[in-house]
This record gives structure tokens, sequence and C-alpha cells, in this order.
């Protein structure tokens, strides 16, 4: 699969609603950056612990 972002390999793939998008490492790194500085990344985080717990 390709990055959603520019033509290098996906590293991850993710698919919601039978929608799915690839990121490649350098365009996940960076989403991640963004999500990290927001507050939707400590609810999802929660959500995530929950689950495991």
């Amino acid at each position: 699969m390709q990055c959603h972002y520019c033509d290098e390999e996906a590293a991850v793939a993710v698919e919601k609603d039978h929608i799915k998008v690839g990121l490649c490492k350098p365009h996940l790194r960076d989403r991640m950056e963004e999500l990290s500085e927001s507050e939707w990344i400590e609810e999802f985080q929660s959500q995530i612990n929950d689950t495991l717990d």
C-alpha cells in the first residue's frame, strides 16, 4: 500500500468504515506529533487503556 501523502510504501495502514489509509514512517511520525499536541490523543489513550485493563 502507498502512503496517503507521498509515493513511499506505507509502513502502517488504518481502516475505518471500509476506508483504508496508509502512512510511511516519516508521515506517521508527523501525524503522531500533531496528535500528541491535541486533547484527542489523551481521550484515545484512555480508551485504549480501558480496553486493555
